[in-house]
């Protein structure tokens, strides 16, 4: 059986790191580099190593622009992937949209629903009382549509209120909320979510961040290629957890753990 996921850090506590292992072909950071069952699992013994703790193992890319998969795929990705974690030392969750998909991880080991889509799909709610937590993500449209789904008339109490309203269908004992940066938000927006991300910590909800490696952080640093996108991403995981995040979703789990472990400790002194 998979270990339990932990509490939710105290605000300003050490807070969670989640790594990121992607089973994909055309993720837009890392596709390609862990489809092989050897090569993830070689990863996530890697991230905990590192610290990480938990792991969300993902089957479908939803980068801008992605070509939607289905379930049959996307099972065959993940689910040796995650049987073969489900023995070991961290949590690990299912990043998907499917509650086919989620139900079927969770029956091999899996213990936490990420789903970017919020819930969108009707099923997922009764799927997620299976799960010890749900990761419910802000978004509109699909990765093919959602650069286009931008305009707002009050971004963070857009997002806050519909991560409130979804979160609220979600059955798990736990239930994180998380802003998607990128998701169907201009660079400029995902920054104002992070500038403004103590509005998602006053619903009282804890808070993941996403921000590794996107494209947001290469528009405003002038850094297009993902690979050179690492300062700015540590950069922006102080940023979020100064304003309260609880948990990060990195791909890069060694320098955020030792990042975010000194701001903890220069705030403890």
């Amino acid at each position: 059986m998979n270990a339990p996921l932990p509490p939710p850090p105290a605000l300003r506590g050490r807070p969670l790191v989640v790594g990121i292992l992607n089973v994909t072909p055309d993720s837009f950071h890392d596709g390609g580099q862990h489809e092989a069952l050897d090569r993830a699992l070689a990863q996530a013994a890697a991230m905990a190593q590192a610290g990480a703790d938990w792991i969300d193992v993902g089957g479908e890319s939803t980068r801008p622009g992605a070509a939607a998969v289905d379930a049959e795929l996307e099972l065959r990705r993940i689910l040796p992937v995650i049987r073969a974690l489900a023995s070991g030392p961290l949590p690990v969750s299912v990043d998907t949209s499917k509650a086919a998909v989620a139900a079927a991880a969770l029956r091999a080991g899996a213990c936490i629903v990420n789903d970017v889509t919020g819930l969108a799909d009707p099923e997922m709610a009764a799927v997620t009382a299976d799960a010890q937590a749900t990761v419910v993500m802000h978004m509109r449209g699909d990765p093919a549509t959602m650069r286009d789904l931008t305009d707002y008339d009050d971004l963070v109490a857009e997002v806050r209120d519909h991560l409130l309203a979804r979160a609220g269908r979600a059955r798990s004992p736990q239930v994180w909320i998380d802003p998607g940066l990128g998701f169907a938000k201009t660079a400029a927006q995902s920054l104002s979510l992070l500038a403004h991300l103590d509005a998602l910590v006053a619903t009282g909800l804890p808070v993941l961040v996403g921000a590794s490696r996107k494209s947001f952080i290469g528009a405003t640093l002038g850094q297009p290629a993902s690979a050179d996108r690492l300062p700015g991403s540590l950069a922006a995981a102080a940023a979020a957890w100064q304003r309260g995040a609880r948990a990060l979703r990195v791909h890069d789990v060694a320098p955020t753990r030792q990042l975010l472990d000194l701001l903890a400790a220069v705030e403890a002194a």
